[in-house]
């Protein structure tokens, strides 16, 4: 049986309104210690907010986090996964649009993410049951 995404993906997600300022995300971000954010109004998805976007967008424009609003610095979601997909086409999908994160869609609303580090776990798991690798602490 193929692996689909729901297997392996990050089902705790957090998120940020659009009008809270990019000081907000970071501050949210640390202590969460992720390093990206759902953006949504209420239950409307609006977007992702990622450590990139800082660096791209504040960061390089040398501009005030605490000036900036979300709604400024989130990028468009490009593509999302179904819980039943299978886990060869969301890598599939992230190769293709050069992203780090998918979020994982049902019925209109994020039920998690698959991040590359959510990925290396899974292949990492896949090698050892296979004895490709030992553990090692």
């Amino acid at each position: 049986m193929q692996e689909v995404v729901s297997e392996i993906m990050s089902s705790h997600v957090v998120t940020i309104n659009s009008n809270k300022s990019a000081l907000d995300a970071a501050l949210l971000m640390k202590e969460k210690r992720i390093s990206s954010l759902i953006v949504q109004d209420e239950d409307e998805l609006l977007g992702i907010i990622t450590e990139r976007d800082f660096v791209k967008r504040v960061c390089a424009n040398d501009r005030v986090s605490s000036e900036v609003k979300i709604s400024e610095l989130m990028s468009k979601i490009q593509t999302f996964a179904a819980p039943d997909t299978p886990v060869d086409v969301a890598v599939q999908r992230m190769i293709n649009n050069r992203i780090r994160r998918l979020p994982v869609i049902s019925n209109g609303k994020v039920i998690g993410i698959i991040t590359v580090t959510d990925l290396a776990k899974e292949l990492r798991r896949i090698m050892l049951t296979q004895g490709i690798v030992e553990l090692i602490d």
